[in-house]
Protein backbone atom coordinates (compact mmCIF):
# COMPACT_ATOMS: atom_id res chain seq x y z
CA UNK A 1 0.00 0.00 0.00
CA UNK A 2 0.90 3.47 -0.94
CA UNK A 3 -0.41 6.91 0.52
CA UNK A 4 1.25 10.15 -0.91
CA UNK A 5 1.68 13.04 1.20
CA UNK A 6 -1.27 15.63 1.96
CA UNK A 7 -3.71 12.86 1.14
CA UNK A 8 -7.32 12.55 3.59
CA UNK A 9 -8.15 9.17 4.90
CA UNK A 10 -11.12 9.13 6.92
CA UNK A 11 -11.48 7.25 9.83
CA UNK A 12 -13.51 4.36 8.70
CA UNK A 13 -12.01 3.24 5.42
CA UNK A 14 -10.60 0.22 4.05
CA UNK A 15 -7.87 0.48 2.16
CA UNK A 16 -7.42 -3.14 0.44
CA UNK A 17 -3.86 -4.24 -0.20
CA UNK A 18 -1.38 -2.70 -2.97
CA UNK A 19 -3.83 0.57 -3.05
CA UNK A 20 -2.40 3.73 -4.07
CA UNK A 21 -4.26 7.24 -2.41
CA UNK A 22 -1.91 10.02 -4.84
CA UNK A 23 -1.12 13.69 -3.15
CA UNK A 24 -4.46 15.77 -2.48
CA UNK A 25 -6.81 12.41 -2.86
CA UNK A 26 -9.58 12.50 -0.32
CA UNK A 27 -11.12 9.22 0.66
CA UNK A 28 -14.45 9.76 3.17
CA UNK A 29 -15.83 7.15 5.43
CA UNK A 30 -17.35 3.96 5.07
CA UNK A 31 -15.64 3.87 1.34
CA UNK A 32 -14.24 0.42 0.74
CA UNK A 33 -11.39 -0.01 -1.93
CA UNK A 34 -10.49 -3.12 -3.08
CA UNK A 35 -7.02 -4.58 -3.78
CA UNK A 36 -4.70 -2.46 -6.25
CA UNK A 37 -6.97 0.53 -6.84
CA UNK A 38 -5.29 4.15 -7.61
CA UNK A 39 -6.62 7.00 -6.63
CA UNK A 40 -5.00 9.87 -8.19
CA UNK A 41 -4.42 13.46 -6.92
CA UNK A 42 -7.98 15.94 -5.88
CA UNK A 43 -10.40 12.70 -6.71
CA UNK A 44 -12.84 12.56 -3.79
CA UNK A 45 -14.55 8.81 -3.21
CA UNK A 46 -17.17 8.84 -0.98
CA UNK A 47 -18.39 12.53 -0.23
CA UNK A 48 -21.94 13.24 0.40
CA UNK A 49 -24.76 12.89 -2.24
CA UNK A 50 -25.88 16.06 -4.10
CA UNK A 51 -29.02 15.29 -3.15
CA UNK A 52 -31.50 18.30 -1.14
CA UNK A 53 -32.79 16.31 1.34
CA UNK A 54 -29.87 14.23 2.38
CA UNK A 55 -29.11 13.95 6.11
CA UNK A 56 -24.63 13.60 6.66
CA UNK A 57 -25.19 11.47 9.36
CA UNK A 58 -26.37 8.91 7.38
CA UNK A 59 -24.03 5.49 7.31
CA UNK A 60 -23.30 4.95 3.86
CA UNK A 61 -20.70 4.47 1.48
CA UNK A 62 -19.23 3.52 -2.17
CA UNK A 63 -16.99 -0.03 -3.38
CA UNK A 64 -14.79 0.25 -5.54
CA UNK A 65 -13.24 -3.22 -7.23
CA UNK A 66 -9.69 -4.46 -7.05
CA UNK A 67 -7.19 -2.81 -9.40
CA UNK A 68 -9.68 0.15 -10.72
CA UNK A 69 -7.89 3.39 -11.55
CA UNK A 70 -9.36 6.68 -10.43
CA UNK A 71 -8.09 9.62 -12.08
CA UNK A 72 -7.99 13.72 -11.19
CA UNK A 73 -10.69 15.24 -10.13
CA UNK A 74 -12.96 12.27 -10.61
CA UNK A 75 -15.72 12.38 -7.73
CA UNK A 76 -17.86 9.16 -6.48
CA UNK A 77 -20.80 10.00 -4.37
CA UNK A 78 -22.10 7.97 -1.37
CA UNK A 79 -24.84 6.36 -1.46
CA UNK A 80 -28.22 8.02 0.32
CA UNK A 81 -29.86 5.19 1.73
CA UNK A 82 -28.34 3.73 5.08
CA UNK A 83 -26.20 0.68 5.29
CA UNK A 84 -26.09 1.20 1.00
CA UNK A 85 -23.14 2.18 -1.59
CA UNK A 86 -22.23 3.64 -4.37
CA UNK A 87 -20.66 0.86 -6.52
CA UNK A 88 -17.84 0.43 -8.94
CA UNK A 89 -16.32 -2.91 -9.98
CA UNK A 90 -13.17 -4.46 -10.63
CA UNK A 91 -10.94 -3.26 -13.47
CA UNK A 92 -12.55 0.18 -14.32
CA UNK A 93 -11.10 3.17 -15.62
CA UNK A 94 -12.14 6.51 -14.21
CA UNK A 95 -10.79 9.56 -16.51
CA UNK A 96 -10.30 12.89 -15.40
CA UNK A 97 -13.35 14.80 -14.32
CA UNK A 98 -15.65 12.00 -14.31
CA UNK A 99 -18.47 11.80 -11.74
CA UNK A 100 -20.39 9.25 -10.31
CA UNK A 101 -23.46 10.22 -9.03
CA UNK A 102 -25.09 8.50 -5.80
CA UNK A 103 -26.91 4.73 -5.77
CA UNK A 104 -25.25 4.54 -8.83
CA UNK A 105 -23.89 0.46 -10.28
CA UNK A 106 -20.93 0.21 -12.45
CA UNK A 107 -19.96 -2.77 -13.36
CA UNK A 108 -16.68 -4.43 -13.66
CA UNK A 109 -14.41 -3.67 -16.95
CA UNK A 110 -16.18 0.03 -17.50
CA UNK A 111 -14.27 2.89 -18.96
CA UNK A 112 -15.82 6.48 -18.35
CA UNK A 113 -13.79 8.50 -20.19
CA UNK A 114 -13.04 12.18 -19.13
CA UNK A 115 -15.92 14.41 -17.42
CA UNK A 116 -18.61 11.76 -17.82
CA UNK A 117 -21.83 12.54 -15.62
CA UNK A 118 -24.26 9.78 -14.50
CA UNK A 119 -26.78 10.83 -12.78
CA UNK A 120 -28.21 8.81 -9.39
CA UNK A 121 -28.89 5.53 -9.76
CA UNK A 122 -27.43 5.07 -13.20
CA UNK A 123 -26.53 1.48 -14.04
CA UNK A 124 -23.80 0.58 -16.03
CA UNK A 125 -22.86 -2.85 -17.56
CA UNK A 126 -19.62 -4.60 -18.11
CA UNK A 127 -17.00 -3.71 -21.10
CA UNK A 128 -19.19 -0.22 -21.53
CA UNK A 129 -17.08 2.55 -22.78
CA UNK A 130 -18.92 6.37 -21.96
CA UNK A 131 -17.36 8.26 -24.32
CA UNK A 132 -16.03 11.91 -22.74
CA UNK A 133 -18.34 14.79 -22.01
CA UNK A 134 -21.53 12.18 -21.87
CA UNK A 135 -23.81 13.17 -19.26
CA UNK A 136 -26.42 9.71 -18.48
CA UNK A 137 -29.70 11.03 -16.74
CA UNK A 138 -30.70 9.47 -13.53
CA UNK A 139 -32.06 6.10 -13.52
CA UNK A 140 -30.88 5.08 -16.72
CA UNK A 141 -29.44 1.92 -17.41
CA UNK A 142 -26.55 1.42 -19.91
CA UNK A 143 -26.48 -2.26 -20.73
CA UNK A 144 -23.33 -4.67 -21.48
CA UNK A 145 -20.66 -3.88 -23.89
CA UNK A 146 -22.36 -0.62 -25.13
CA UNK A 147 -20.22 2.18 -26.62
CA UNK A 148 -21.29 5.72 -25.77
CA UNK A 149 -20.38 8.66 -28.17
CA UNK A 150 -18.49 11.53 -26.87
CA UNK A 151 -20.71 14.32 -25.95
CA UNK A 152 -23.65 12.13 -25.86
CA UNK A 153 -26.68 12.95 -24.10
CA UNK A 154 -28.61 9.66 -22.82
CA UNK A 155 -32.39 9.57 -21.42
CA UNK A 156 -33.11 6.40 -22.06
CA UNK A 157 -32.39 3.36 -21.24
CA UNK A 158 -29.34 1.85 -23.74
CA UNK A 159 -30.19 -2.19 -24.40
CA UNK A 160 -26.58 -4.48 -24.52
CA UNK A 161 -24.29 -4.31 -26.91
CA UNK A 162 -25.60 -1.45 -28.65
CA UNK A 163 -23.97 1.79 -30.31
CA UNK A 164 -25.64 5.21 -28.54
CA UNK A 165 -24.49 8.90 -29.80
CA UNK A 166 -26.08 12.34 -29.93
CA UNK A 167 -29.49 12.16 -27.86
CA UNK A 168 -30.46 8.60 -27.46
CA UNK A 169 -29.29 7.33 -31.16
CA UNK A 170 -28.97 4.16 -31.92
CA UNK A 171 -26.67 4.13 -35.25
CA UNK A 172 -26.68 0.39 -34.45
CA UNK A 173 -24.92 -2.48 -33.04
CA UNK A 174 -21.54 -2.66 -31.12
CA UNK A 175 -20.05 -5.28 -33.92
CA UNK A 176 -16.11 -3.70 -33.00
CA UNK A 177 -16.71 -4.25 -29.19
CA UNK A 178 -17.99 -7.83 -29.71
CA UNK A 179 -14.70 -8.84 -31.57
CA UNK A 180 -12.37 -7.74 -29.55
CA UNK A 181 -14.06 -9.92 -26.80
CA UNK A 182 -14.01 -12.78 -29.33
CA UNK A 183 -17.54 -13.15 -29.46
CA UNK A 184 -17.69 -16.01 -32.33
CA UNK A 185 -19.53 -15.28 -36.18
CA UNK A 186 -22.48 -17.06 -34.75
CA UNK A 187 -23.04 -15.51 -31.40
CA UNK A 188 -23.04 -12.09 -33.46
CA UNK A 189 -25.29 -13.15 -36.07
CA UNK A 190 -27.79 -14.54 -33.37
CA UNK A 191 -27.70 -10.62 -31.86
CA UNK A 192 -27.96 -9.21 -35.17
CA UNK A 193 -31.62 -11.43 -35.52
CA UNK A 194 -32.63 -10.23 -32.00
CA UNK A 195 -31.51 -6.94 -32.83
CA UNK A 196 -33.54 -6.55 -35.85
CA UNK A 197 -36.71 -8.49 -34.08
CA UNK A 198 -36.75 -6.12 -31.14
CA UNK A 199 -36.48 -3.12 -32.99
CA UNK A 200 -39.28 -3.46 -35.93
CA UNK A 201 -41.99 -0.99 -35.63
CA UNK A 202 -43.82 -1.71 -32.50
CA UNK A 203 -43.44 -2.59 -28.89
CA UNK A 204 -40.20 -3.47 -27.77
CA UNK A 205 -41.11 -5.22 -24.90
CA UNK A 206 -43.00 -7.31 -26.49
CA UNK A 207 -41.06 -8.03 -29.49
CA UNK A 208 -38.26 -8.97 -27.17
CA UNK A 209 -40.56 -11.04 -24.94
CA UNK A 210 -41.86 -12.70 -28.59
CA UNK A 211 -38.19 -13.21 -29.95
CA UNK A 212 -37.32 -14.89 -25.83
CA UNK A 213 -40.68 -17.13 -26.35
CA UNK A 214 -39.22 -18.22 -29.66
CA UNK A 215 -36.06 -19.80 -28.12
CA UNK A 216 -32.32 -18.15 -28.83
CA UNK A 217 -29.37 -20.84 -28.50
CA UNK A 218 -26.80 -18.22 -26.77
CA UNK A 219 -26.86 -16.87 -23.31
CA UNK A 220 -25.53 -12.97 -24.90
CA UNK A 221 -28.68 -13.08 -26.75
CA UNK A 222 -30.72 -13.90 -23.77
CA UNK A 223 -28.97 -10.99 -21.80
CA UNK A 224 -29.71 -8.40 -24.88
CA UNK A 225 -33.80 -9.88 -24.77
CA UNK A 226 -33.88 -9.82 -21.39
CA UNK A 227 -32.92 -6.65 -20.70
CA UNK A 228 -36.27 -5.00 -22.22
CA UNK A 229 -38.09 -7.20 -19.70
CA UNK A 230 -36.63 -4.66 -16.80
CA UNK A 231 -36.27 -0.35 -16.16
CA UNK A 232 -38.65 2.17 -15.50
CA UNK A 233 -37.72 4.59 -18.67
CA UNK A 234 -37.96 3.92 -22.74
CA UNK A 235 -35.59 2.53 -24.87
CA UNK A 236 -32.99 4.69 -27.21
CA UNK A 237 -33.64 2.99 -30.67
CA UNK A 238 -32.84 3.25 -34.14
CA UNK A 239 -34.26 6.53 -35.63
CA UNK A 240 -34.52 4.75 -39.08
CA UNK A 241 -34.10 1.10 -40.31
CA UNK A 242 -30.55 0.72 -38.59
CA UNK A 243 -28.08 -1.39 -39.97
CA UNK A 244 -26.80 -3.39 -36.99
CA UNK A 245 -23.38 -4.37 -38.82
CA UNK A 246 -22.47 -0.67 -38.18
CA UNK A 247 -19.22 -0.14 -36.74
CA UNK A 248 -18.29 3.70 -36.37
Amino acid sequence: MSVHPAAIIEDGVQLGAGCTVHAYAVIKRHTVLGDGVTVHAFAVVGGDPQYLKFDPATASGVRVGADTVIREHVTINRSIHAGQATVVGARCFLMAGAHVGHDSVVADDVVLANNVMLGGHVEVGAFTFVGGGTGVHQYVRLGEGVMVGGLGRVTKDVAPFLLVAERDEVPGFNVVGLRRRGFSRDVIRELKDCYHAVFAPGDLRAHAAARLAAGVAGAEARRFLEFFAAGKRSFARPRHAADPSHEA
